[in-house]
């Protein structure tokens, strides 16, 4: 029994749901420093609030897809999660901004942390079964594609999310100006006309997309060639506990590829987190700790700019990736595109003003199409129909704990390594994506093997 080959659009609406999820994604990773600012954060504590997004991911996603794998009722497999995901993650996105209104039962940056920790969760239970539903519905020759599209959609919903706060601002006149603890008013809009996104994108998907029955999944069995993957035993579980047998008994293309999303995360997360005190700091000549002026301000809405454009960048990448790959394998060109994104990092030190930067993240934002496109795409051929949702979930550990390092150790490093130069930070990140496009190099990709 062979899966059915998806079109363009069947495809697309299978995955438009990440739309939304991103642009509340985008909304949170250029936007939460700066609130979190707001409401009394310091700069050498800041990536201590940011733990919370990985810690998240590290006990969610895993969960998830276990629990995915052995879901079958009236609604799917997958889509029962992402959808639940979405209300959640919605209701963080209006509440966070808006964490003042509850500083009569706790302090505003306490329920800011609180509601980054509600959205992280929900991101993560909506993020997960989409990657699996993915490797469900599609063929082996369709996956790169479809990897690839669901990228598109990532980038175009960030672009949407990071450039909603300097939108409404320049061209609808919302203020963006903070007094007294107050998250300014475009800020909030943002937020919540994200969380509005998020649920109409998801609710796309659920409508229009089918998934196959356990009983057509079993007999795809035989399309894996992974041996490592074969020897996992096919009968049901039930415990949660198997995730950990599961682990042990990851694929080998896993494994190797667990060192490339480590140097790759770490990279992103440093970028995340430090991007908006960084460049403030180091092009526009203003204090780190300034954060409630005017002049932080714009320069927070100009990172939310620089931030949609990489993820332009990667959205129109991420459809040329199928034809590259195919023309040079996908190894070398994650590794090729890997190599231009740490450089687009490492020249945001060089760059003499805020309009140069534009080059910094093109070249970012093909790092980006690649990362959240190519080791997906290796990775599938390697996975077992029935364990691909808590595959792809373990396959989390190697995003979230480069991030958990990277949270614990960034700020001080900022603060004692770094002399207070927030810049060094987004420096770090790129060495690290060099690091991570040499170690593609060890990775075997199966689906790879199989065609040659």
């Amino acid at each position: 029994m062979e899966k059915r080959r998806l079109s363009f659009w069947q495809i697309w609406n299978m995955s438009f749901g990440f739309l939304g999820i991103q642009m509340g994604f985008a909304l949170q990773n250029a936007n939460a420093s700066r609130i979190l600012q707001i409401f009394g954060a310091d700069i050498h504590e800041l990536s201590w609030f940011w733990i919370i997004a990985p810690l998240m991911g590290l006990i969610v996603q895993p969960i998830v897809g276990h629990c995915s794998d052995k879901t079958w009722g009236k609604f799917g497999r997958r889509k029962p999660y992402f959808l639940v995901g979405a209300i959640l993650a919605s209701v963080g996105l209006v509440l966070m901004p808006q964490a003042d209104m509850f500083i009569a039962f706790l302090p505003a940056l306490w329920v800011g942390a609180g509601m980054l920790m509600i959205m992280d969760a929900s991101f993560n239970i909506a993020m997960e079964p989409f990657r699996a539903l993915v490797g469900d519905n599609l063929r082996t020759d369709q996956r790169t594609a479809g990897f690839s599209i669901q990228t598109a959609l990532i980038g175009f919903g960030a672009v949407i999310g990071s450039w909603l706060p300097y939108a409404l601002t320049n061209w609808f006149g919302v203020s963006n100006e903070t007094v007294a603890g107050v998250v300014p008013g475009n800020l909030i809009w943002s937020f919540i006309i994200g969380a509005v996104m998020l649920i109409i994108s998801i609710l796309v998907t659920v409508v229009t997309t089918k998934e196959y029955s356990p009983e057509e999944l079993h007999a795809f069995e035989n399309e894996h060639q992974d041996t490592d993957s074969l020897k996992i035993p096919v009968e049901e579980k039930s415990s949660l506990l198997d995730i950990l047998e599961d682990f042990k008994k990851m694929p080998t293309t896993m494994r190797q590829l667990s060192w490339v999303q480590f140097f790759s995360w770490f990279g992103l997360f440093g970028m995340w987190v430090f991007a908006t005190p960084a460049i403030a700091q180091h092009i526009y000549g203003l204090p780190i700790t300034d954060s409630s002026s005017s002049a932080y301000q714009d320069a927070g809405d100009w990172i939310g700019i620089l931030f949609g454009i990489y993820n332009l960048v990667s959205a129109f990448y991420a459809f040329a990736l199928p034809y590259i790959a195919k023309k040079i394998g996908r190894k070398r060109t994650h590794s090729i595109s890997l190599i231009i994104g740490g450089l687009g990092l490492l020249s945001i030190y060089i760059m003499p003003d805020k309009n140069w930067l534009i080059i910094s993240m093109i070249g970012i934002g093909i790092a980006w199409a690649s990362i959240l496109a190519m080791p997906y795409a290796i990775l599938a051929g390697s996975i077992s129909p029935k364990k691909m949702g808590v595959y792809m979930g373990i396959f989390n550990f190697f995003i979230v704990i480069p991030q958990i390092i990277n949270a614990l150790i960034g700020g001080p490093l900022i603060k004692y390594a770094y002399g207070d130069q927030a810049i060094f930070a987004l420096v770090m990140s790129g060495v690290s994506f060099l690091i991570a496009a040499a170690l593609v190099s060890k990775v075997k990709d199966v689906d790879d093997v199989i065609q040659k």
